[in-house]
């Protein structure tokens, strides 16, 4: 298993490497600058405010000075917040985002897993047809196009939940959660389906069945914890996208978590924003993608033997 693991950690790295160094270079070709704005600066200015964030150095010299930045752990000064660092308005933003992106993982579970276990229990049914139909709904919809309806219905028309904030107001997290959510509950419905109309055809489910057990426990003692093995593998790579696709929800909803800085990062031209933000979720990806296969392995005996062997 820690061979496992530790051969997973390695080939992150040239992937985060790849990701710093396209990131950094399409940032600096991007027509504009963080001191270009409506009000003109005067050249003696912007020389010393170019000199004070290194951008008056050859564009690889800033490049190789940013790196070894990251491998002391600092993603630098952020050119719009005077006084603040990129890691302070990380570390601020991220709690937000973070329950946001539980808050939505958890509608998408709890929606999608139950969606998908009622329809793979009679397949080819009404019972199946309708959420199935529903999660490819759910799959086609936009969180931006999500987002607003939800809005006009339950907070406009219906006055029933708060349409911003966060934390502010009884209920404003609600529709975020779920507008956020709702895509990633369309795709567990589908995999959770998928993965239990496999395992009901297996034999041991037929030899429980034979024996007169419940239809109820059979499905929760049996065929539940492998029919979930695929919504398992997803989970990591869904809480990671959730964090890191959260920016939409967060504008809608005017939540001051890390996907709104990263969109104001990007107006503002802000170029240690903009590298930190996504150095930051793309180092986080990584980690729940092998966190997931972890667990996976973890939850399949042949799988976990087979590591176990390997380490």
């Amino acid at each position: 298993m820690w061979r496992f693991i530790s051969v997973r950690l390695l080939q992150a790295i040239p992937v985060l490497l790849a990701v710093i160094t396209v990131t950094f270079f399409l940032v600096r070709v991007a027509p504009g600058g963080p001191f270009d704005s409506e009000k003109a600066v005067i050249p003696e200015v912007k020389a010393a405010l170019e000199k004070q964030y290194r951008l008056d150095l050859p564009l690889f010299q800033q490049y190789t000075a940013y790196l070894g930045d990251l491998a002391s752990g600092e993603f630098g000064p952020s050119f719009k917040y005077p006084g603040r660092s990129v890691n302070e308005l990380i570390g601020a933003g991220l709690p937000v985002t973070a329950e946001l992106g539980f808050y939505a993982l958890l509608v998408a579970v709890l929606i999608g897993g139950l969606a998908g276990v009622i329809a793979s229990l009679r397949p080819n049914t009404a019972q199946d047809y309708i959420p199935m139909s529903l999660a490819m709904i759910g799959i086609c919809m936009p969180s931006f196009l999500l987002g607003p309806l939800l809005v006009l219905l339950f907070g406009i028309e219906l006055e029933w939940l708060p349409v911003s904030g966060w934390g502010d107001i009884p209920g404003d997290k609600i529709l975020p959660s779920i507008t956020l959510g709702a895509g990633y509950a369309a795709y567990i419905a589908r995999l959770s389906r998928a993965g239990m109309l496999e395992v009901l055809s297996q034999d041991y489910i037929r030899t429980a069945r034979a024996k007169g057990l419940p239809e109820w426990q059979v499905v929760t003692k049996h065929a539940l914890r492998g029919g979930l093995m695929p919504v398992v593998a997803f989970l990591g790579p869904a809480f990671a996208g959730l964090l890191a696709g959260s920016f939409v929800v967060e504008t809608i909803f005017q939540i001051p978590g890390l996907g709104r800085f990263y969109v104001q990062a990007a107006f503002n031209r802000d170029y240690t924003m903009i590298l930190g933000t996504t150095v930051f979720l793309s180092t986080l990806i990584v980690f729940f993608n092998l966190l997931s296969d972890i667990m996976a392995a973890w939850m399949n005996p042949r799988l976990r033997h087979q590591l176990g062997g390997a380490s």
